[in-house]
């Protein structure tokens, strides 16, 4: 049975949340820091080209995208689940809302020249000049776009005044009632904005989400100890794919197993990945590949957020 290898580097806010879900499940993981820019060798060895950030490695089989992450974290451990029963649909469709519209507008509000002036006081001149040219390659060729920060300003207070009564008639400490993905999707971006004290009032200002974020946070990390980046290639090239999913499933494209296809995100980052097609279900999608390095590898993408093109 292969180790959790999260490659990820701290102040990335979609990590975060990774790392939330591995604490409230208790799991024990390997830590492999990435570059929060690019290039970024040893993770592209793993995935093809994919770039964003967290992505997990279970041996030689390599994971993209959080809300994907949190299904095989529920396979690894079912309990307690990120998806409780009987909320499965709720819960993932706030979770999804979270990672793009509350993550934009966070984004936004992060962005903003006070608090970048706060963010990046420490760092070389060299390096916020990077940053900034990591960030608009990032963010080029996708929907995703930055939402002006006066709109987001304007529409800050209704996104917290729902959050704050969603909790207040939830009938419990979370969002809905128990733990889900949903209450680590909506953490992330208030934990970004906590980052600065320019932008923590925006969270503080309404205090049941201040206490259910303090709860939310209480989960930690789980047990984690370091690793390479050039170890975790080494697991990838010495391991062998899990099984794939038995899953009876219609393409509604017509993609079918054996193909060569390109996978890429929509909204930012959307460096394509190419390999042969070896698996097309319902919420995930799953291409061979094999890099001089790593060897032969399975990448695997949700359907939402991805598309998909022959090659």
């Amino acid at each position: 049975m292969h180790e959790l290898i999260l490659h990820h580097y701290p102040t990335s806010p979609f990590a975060e949340k990774a790392r939330l879900m591995l604490g409230f499940k208790q799991l024990s993981w390997r830590s492999v820091m990435i570059p929060p820019l690019m290039p970024k060798p040893d993770l592209t060895a793993l995935t093809g080209g994919y770039r964003k950030t967290p992505v997990l490695q279970v041996g030689a089989d390599i994971y993209c995208d959080t809300a994907l992450i949190a299904r095989r974290l529920d396979a690894e451990k079912s309990t307690p689940s990120l998806s409780p029963e009987g909320q499965c649909f709720n819960v993932a469709t706030l979770a999804q809302w979270a990672d793009s519209v509350l993550f934009q507008h966070a984004v936004s509000l992060v962005f903003a020249p006070e608090s970048m002036a706060v963010r990046f006081a420490k760092v070389p001149p060299e390096f916020a000049k990077a940053f900034a040219a990591d960030r608009a390659a990032l963010f080029s060729g996708g929907t995703a776009s930055r939402l002006p920060l006066e709109q987001a300003r304007h529409q800050w207070p209704a996104l917290m005044g729902r959050l704050q009564q969603q909790l207040q008639q939830g009938g419990g400490d979370f969002l809905f009632g128990e733990p889900s993905v949903a209450d680590f999707a909506v953490a992330h971006p208030l934990w970004f904005l906590r980052g600065t004290p320019i932008t923590a009032p925006l969270v503080d200002e309404y205090p049941d989400v201040a206490a259910w974020l303090a709860r939310v946070m209480g989960f930690g990390h789980g047990s984690l100890s370091d690793m390479s980046g050039e170890q975790a290639i080494d697991i990838a090239r010495e391991a062998t794919p899990a099984a794939l999913p038995d899953e009876a499933f219609s393409e509604p494209n017509g993609f079918t197993a054996g193909q060569r296809v390109a996978i890429a995100a929509v909204d930012y980052g959307v460096d394509p990945v190419e390999g042969e097609l070896v698996f097309v279900g319902r919420e995930e999608l799953i291409l061979r590949r094999e890099d001089e390095r790593a060897g032969i590898v399975h990448v695997h993408f949700p359907r939402l957020g991805f598309r998909i093109e022959a090659r």
